[in-house]
């Protein structure tokens, strides 16, 4: 018998499978395997290395800033980055410029 993980929501140890999902007994929250797996999402940047929150990260390419005239440049760094998911992995602040959503595949790690 493969051992469940606990419940998410209550850390009850008596969960128990029923089809597809993982259902707790005392607090009725369902769950999937899977969707466990697909939270623990790995960033990588341009080169291959992993990123977490609170790394620096190196601009590598001159990005446009959508609605404005700016633009952050190569080699700009910016610091203390959060990982997201969504359409850009990163949200940060960007000095003289402010808060943006940057990609991955358009850093390194610094």
């Amino acid at each position: 018998m493969s051992e469940l993980p606990p419940c998410p929501k209550c850390q009850c140890v008596y969960a128990y499978e029923d089809g597809p999902l993982i259902i707790c007994p005392e607090c009725a929250h369902e769950w999937s395997p899977s969707a466990d797996a697909a939270s623990a999402r790995v960033f990588k940047d341009a080169n291959g290395n992993v990123l977490v929150d609170g790394d620096t990260v190196t601009v590598m390419k001159d990005l446009k800033v959508k609605g404005t005239s700016k633009t952050v440049k190569v080699g700009t760094r910016v610091k203390n980055i959060r990982l997201v998911e969504g359409d850009h992995d990163i949200d940060c602040k960007i000095d003289g410029i402010g808060a943006m959503q940057l990609k991955t595949q358009f850093v390194k790690k610094a």
